[in-house]
């Protein structure tokens, strides 16, 4: 069994395999109007397997400031957080120091993230092949990963402003 480049700290891009986002909006617990959330994810095709690619997505989340199975950070409340979304043109851009991933968004989840400024994101550690891009995923698949606790527990969470060009 190899062991994990990551134990020291250190770990290569290809490690984290394919980077993907899906998001969706819904209801906020808090009421008023809808929440937009996004959920990201590997694939678990990094260079050296499905579990050293949870471990470097682990230590890229720390190194950007991003706890795993803890309460969320608010990006508006940490202005030294190098997380970043950029939602512009259809488009939301996810950068964190390590990674940019892209998420064409429908325009339903463009409303929810404008009218509250805000969006909520999960960062999963654990890989998940079966959210692969151009697979269709039903409400059902994702709700059956995005709603694991067992996934939720080993994710990092973070509430960001919506930033624009405009």
């Amino acid at each position: 069994m190899t062991s994990p480049q990551t134990a020291s700290g250190a770990f290569t891009q290809a490690q984290l395999g394919t980077i993907t986002l899906i998001g969706w909006s819904g209801e906020h617990p808090d009421g008023g109007p809808d929440a937009a959330f996004l959920l990201v994810y590997s694939l678990g095709d990094g260079s050296d397997g499905p579990a050293v690619g949870e471990a470097a997505m682990r230590v890229a989340l720390e190194r950007s400031g991003l706890s795993v199975g803890t309460g969320p950070v608010y990006g508006a409340e940490s202005p030294g957080l190098p997380v970043k979304l950029l939602v512009q043109a259809g488009q939301a851009v996810l950068t964190l120091p390590h990674f940019t991933a892209q998420y064409p968004a429908p325009a339903e989840w463009l409303t929810a993230a404008g009218q509250r400024g805000e969006v909520n994101i999960m960062f999963a550690t654990r890989p998940w092949p079966q959210g692969a891009p151009g697979r269709p995923i039903g409400e059902e698949l994702l709700r059956s990963f995005a709603g694991n606790t067992e996934i939720i527990v080993t994710s990092a969470h973070c509430v960001l402003p919506v930033r624009s060009l405009g």
